[in-house]
C-alpha cells in the first residue's frame, strides 16, 4: 500500500484558528492511524502580511496541543523561538525555484501560458464586461494572452490555459462527488511577475513534491480544487484523495468570530483549557463516533474516519465544550493535574511547585467541580494562602459567638488524633458529636469557613487532611 501522507498548510499571517486547529488534528488523527506522515507546510507567499510572529504562534499552538509533525521537529533558539533549520517543515518562500521549474513544465505543455495584460488592459476589459451585463459580476480574464506565442521582453504573469469545453471533477472523501463545468472557470493566474506563486499553483506544486495522499482542509477551498486537479492533469502525475471540512459556525449559524468563542488557539491555553479537552471538542465538532462525547487521544486515533464527518457546518457550543472540558480534567492523573495547574497558581501570586505532595494531595478534591486550571486554582487558593481569603457573608453569618465553642471544641478533638487522616478524624468528631448530641452540620459549615474561607468546598475531613494537623488547628482556633 502507498504510505499515506496528509498535511497541514497554514499562512502565516496571525493567530492560529481553532478551524485551522481542527484541519491539522484530523490530518493528525489520519496520519497516526494507518502509521503516515504529517507535513508541515508554512504557506508565507504573501510577505506583506506573514510574519515570524505568526510563525511562532503556529509552532507554539501546535505544541501545545500536541499535534507533531513528520518532516522533523523544529529546533530552538536559545530563545525558544522555531528556528528555520534544515529539520523543520516547509516553507514556501524557501522553495521558489521549484515553483518555476513546474511553470516551466506547464508552459512546455502547453497547460499555461505568458499573459502580458496590464492592470490597464484588465480595468478596460472589466468597464467592457459592465457595460454589457449591467455589472461588474462574473467578470472573467477574456483570454487575451491565451494563444500568443511571441514572448516579448514585458513583465507578465503565468496563467493556468483551462480547458474551454467539458467538465473537472472528483469524488471528495466529506462531500461526495463534485463538478464544475470547464466554461465557468477562468485562467487564473498562477504565478505573479515577481515570480511568487498564487494559492493554486503552490499548493498544487507542493502535494505533488510532497506526495501528498489526501488533501484535507476547509470547504472553503472547494472552488480552487478544480484548477488544482487540472494542473496534476497536464503533468501527467495522480490525483491525491480530497477531502473538504465544513466550516465551525456560531451558535446562530452565522461565521465563527471572537463575539461568540475564543477563535485563537493559544487564548484557550490561557483560559486554562487543557490541549485534550479542546482536541476533544474539535473532533467532535463535525465528526461523530455513535452518541460517544468523550474520547482519549488513543480512541480518538483508533476510530476515527472519514466517513463520519458531516457534510454541513458543525454550531460551536461553549456548554457542551465546558462539558468535555470538565470530564478531560477529571481525567487527569493527580501529579499532572498539580503540574498543569501550578502555574495558574503563580499568577495568584502563590508560588507552589508542580511536585508539591500537598498539591498533588489536594488537586483531585477540587477537579469534580473545576473545568479550567484557572478554575482549580481559584478552588486551591486556600490550601497555600495563609490566612485564607473569607467570604464576608459566610463569616459574618457562620462564624459566630456561638460556633467560638465549638470550633475550639473541634480543635481540641482533633489536636492529638493520629494518623492525621481523613477517616481517623471523621471517627474522631462523630465519637464527639454523638457524646455532645450534635449533628455535623451544626459544626461541619462554621468549620469550613473557618479552614477555608468559604462555605462550599471539598469533605471537612479530607481539607484538614491536606491542611495538615498544624494549620488546621490554627485556623480553628483563629
Amino acid at each position: 500500500m502507498t504510505e499515506v501522507r496528509v498535511r497541514f498548510a497554514p499562512s502565516p499571517t496571525g493567530y492560529l484558528h481553532i478551524g485551522g486547529a481542527r484541519t491539522a488534528l484530523y490530518n493528525w488523527l489520519w496520519a497516526r492511524k494507518l502509521g503516515g506522515k504529517l507535513i508541515l507546510r508554512i504557506e508565507d507567499t504573501d510577505r506583506e502580511r506573514s510574519t515570524e510572529q505568526s510563525v511562532r504562534a503556529i509552532f507554539d499552538s501546535l505544541t501545545w496541543l500536541g499535534l507533531d509533525w513528520d518532516e522533523g521537529p523544529v529546533e530552538s533558539s536559545a530563545g525558544g523561538c522555531a528556528s528555520r533549520g534544515k529539520s523543520g517543515p516547509y516553507f514556501q518562500t524557501e522553495r521558489l525555484p521549484v515553483y518555476n521549474d513546474y511553470v516551466a513544465r506547464l508552459i512546455g505543455k502547453g497547460a499555461a501560458y505568458r499573459c502580458y495584460c496590464t492592470k490597464e488592459d484588465l480595468d478596460r476589459a472589466r468597464a467592457e464586461h459592465k457595460q454589457k451585463t449591467g455589472n461588474e459580476q462574473g467578470f472573467r480574464y477574456p483570454g487575451t494572452c491565451r494563444e500568443r506565442t511571441d514572448q516579448p521582453d514585458l513583465k507578465h504573469v503565468i496563467r493556468l490555459k483551462v480547458p474551454r469545453s467539458g467538465a473537472t471533477s472528483w469524488v471528495d472523501r466529506i462531500k461526495g462527488r463534485i463538478e464544475m463545468q470547464n466554461e465557468s472557470l477562468q485562467d487564473a493566474v498562477l504565478m505573479r511577475g515577481d515570480g511568487i506563486p498564487l494559492y493554486n499553483l503552490g499548493a498544487a506544486v507542493d502535494d505533488i513534491t510532497m506526495g501528498i495522499t489526501l488533501v484535507a482542509r476547509g470547504d472553503d477551498h472547494v472552488i480552487n480544487t478544480p484548477q488544482q486537479i487540472l494542473i496534476y492533469q497536464a503533468l501527467g502525475v495522480p490525483l491525491p484523495d480530497f477531502a473538504h471540512l465544513p466550516m465551525i459556525l456560531a451558535p446562530s449559524g452565522e461565521k465563527l468570530s471572537k463575539r461568540h468563542a475564543a477563535v485563537s488557539v493559544m487564548d484557550y491555553k490561557e483560559q486554562g483549557y487543557l490541549p485534550d479537552g479542546v482536541l476533544n471538542y474539535l473532533a467532535r465538532l463535525g465528526w461523530s463516533h455513535g452518541d460517544q462525547e468523550i474520547f482519549t487521544r488513543a480512541e480518538l486515533i483508533e476510530k476515527f474516519n472519514w466517513e463520519h464527518v458531516g457534510e454541513t457546518g458543525a454550531r460551536f457550543d461553549i456548554k457542551k465544550f465546558q462539558y468535555v472540558q470538565a470530564n478531560q480534567l477529571r481525567m487527569l492523573p493527580p501529579e499532572t493535574l498539580a503540574s498543569e495547574v501550578a502555574p495558574f497558581l503563580l499568577k495568584r501570586g502563590l508560588t507552589v511547585a508542580g511536585s508539591d505532595p500537598q498539591l498533588i494531595a489536594a488537586a483531585p478534591l477540587v477537579a469534580p467541580r473545576a473545568t479550567t486550571f484557572i478554575d482549580a486554582a481559584d478552588a486551591l487558593d486556600y490550601f497555600f494562602r495563609e490566612p485564607p481569603v473569607f467570604d464576608e457573608k459566610a463569616k459574618a453569618k457562620l462564624l459566630t459567638a456561638e460556633a467560638r465553642v465549638q470550633l475550639t471544641d473541634l480543635a481540641t478533638v482533633i489536636e492529638n488524633v493520629t494518623p492525621f487522616a481523613r477517616e481517623a478524624l471523621e471517627a474522631a468528631v462523630k465519637a464527639w458529636l454523638e457524646a455532645k448530641g450534635l449533628e455535623l452540620k451544626t459544626v461541619a459549615q462554621p468549620a469550613r469557613v473557618a479552614l477555608t474561607g468559604r462555605a462550599a468546598s471539598p469533605g471537612l475531613f479530607e481539607v484538614m487532611e491536606v491542611l495538615g494537623r498544624e494549620r488546621s488547628l490554627r485556623r480553628l482556633r483563629a
